[in-house]
């Protein structure tokens, strides 16, 4: 699995990056980390130098791939992140690219998109019909995930391949975080999740 925390998050306008905003007693790239981590399946973080650190105590350093030059955007954008992400893991059975910026998607979920690529080349999650995140990739498109680059992340494969839906029943898997609105929908869910939990 490959969090992908490598962005600008140039929309959103609060006072720090959006992944080091917290929710509860983590950042929001804590949380992404941890479910992802909570699958037991293999995950490499794909960040800035900025979030270094808090990832590598978050995975192993070797699992902690950084793009960019000290405190500034990574080169490139999504595709560059995929790709370097992948390379990490380029004898793996498939990849699961997981948004750090979403920490609402349950492991379970994750789990079931990434069952789902033993049979389909892309799966992604969706949610009555809405599709979202995690979005994952077979071993047969190491190359072509390789050669992503820029902006456009993996949009062209998912529309050239046929893209397995998953169904769940997942909130999360359309719940991410790019403005100060966003934000607090997040927490507010986040509070309702946690006080059903300690109910």
């Amino acid at each position: 699995m490959v969090v992908l925390g490598a962005g600008r998050g140039s929309r959103y306008l609060g006072p720090r990056h959006k992944l080091a905003e917290p929710l509860g007693s983590h950042s929001i790239l804590s949380h992404t980390v941890r479910n992802a981590i909570a699958t037991g399946l293999p995950v490499v973080v794909v960040t800035t130098p900025a979030f270094a650190d808090e990832a590598a105590g978050l995975v192993a350093k070797r699992d902690v791939v950084v793009l960019g030059h000290g405190t500034g955007p990574a080169p490139g954008g999504m595709g560059d992140s995929i790709a370097a992400g992948v390379a990490a893991r380029s004898g793996a059975a498939g990849w699961l690219m997981l948004p750090a910026d979403m920490p609402m998607v349950q492991p379970l979920t994750l789990l079931a998109v990434a069952g789902a690529l033993s049979h389909h080349a892309v799966a992604y999650a969706q949610l009555r019909g809405q599709r979202g995140h995690p979005v994952g990739f077979g071993a047969e498109l190491f190359s072509e995930l390789m050669r992503l680059s820029g902006e456009e992340g993996a949009r062209r494969l998912v529309a050239r391949y046929p893209a397995h839906p998953v169904d769940v029943e997942d909130p999360g898997v359309l719940q991410d975080m790019d403005t100060e609105a966003d934000l607090a929908s997040l927490r507010a869910r986040w509070h309702q999740r946690s006080n059903l939990a300690a109910g």
